[in-house]
């Protein structure tokens, strides 16, 4: 094991400590959207609607400590469960170092700062309205292209 390259670079994402862990997290706030699921065919469609909890400014959960206890479905990220979760952005750290990819250069443990999302235009800042301001019936018409 090389102990002067970046823990993301050498652990499993099962072997991460919970500060390693959560610091992949880049701060894009997609995963935080309303997805709708076609019965039919189980495809999953992303809105540009976001959760209640998520603050569209900084993307951010305004309660990440107690959004299982305020959300019926919002969904717990963990090693166990990021290969099951087809929806999970391309860009994704989770999803990137489970397939063995490298960091994008904006993700922050990368560029050295929190902002390079925003800047690199990946985050859902300025993009987003939140589930409070949006009736439930209009969400199919929400429903947009991620790049």
């Amino acid at each position: 094991m090389n102990s002067s390259a970046p823990f993301w670079e050498v652990k499993k994402l099962k072997d991460m400590s919970r500060k390693e862990w959560e610091s992949l997290c880049d701060g894009c706030g997609r995963c935080c959207l309303v997805k709708l699921e076609d019965e039919d065919t189980g495809d999953i469609y992303t809105t540009d609607v976001s959760c209640k909890l998520l603050n569209c400014r900084t993307c951010r959960c305004k309660s990440y400590a107690n959004r299982h206890d305020i959300v019926d479905d919002c969904i717990k990220l963990d090693p166990a469960n990021v290969t099951e979760l087809g929806w999970l952005p391309d860009t994704c750290a989770y999803r990137l170092i489970w397939e063995e990819k490298p960091l994008h250069p904006w993700h922050p443990l990368i560029s050295g700062t929190p902002h390079s999302v925003h800047t690199a235009g990946i985050s859902v800042r300025g993009k987003v309205t939140s589930e409070d301001q949006v009736a439930l019936e209009d969400l199919p018409s929400r429903i947009c292209d991620w790049p």
